[in-house]
């Protein structure tokens, strides 16, 4: 850490910014890995993929909750539409595997 991080009072909340950091990537793995299971049932049950009533149902929960803790809208949104593309491809890709 260099002296500016120390002198200007910053290094406490870079700590905690580091932990979170920390536990956001964890629990994204965490989400990642939940999906991939899902894939691996879908395929093996031969269910759909895209399950649209189940997308509206956590987005709905992912805005709430957003503004539960006063994150932007748009910030929420746009943090769901990545979630759920990326999962959804990754779905996709080991159903079809």
């Amino acid at each position: 850490m260099s002296n500016v991080d120390c002198s200007n009072g910053l290094a406490p909340f870079r700590a905690r910014l580091d932990e979170v950091d920390d536990q956001i990537a964890r629990l994204l793995g965490e989400r990642f890995q939940i999906c991939r299971e899902v894939a691996m049932h879908k395929r093996e049950h031969d269910i759909p993929m895209m399950q649209p009533d189940r997308v509206v149902q956590v987005r709905e929960r992912y805005l709430r909750r957003g503004a539960e803790v006063d994150l932007p809208a748009d910030f929420t949104a746009s943090l769901f539409e990545l979630l759920i593309a990326a999962t959804c491809k990754m779905e996709d890709e080991l159903i079809e595997a």
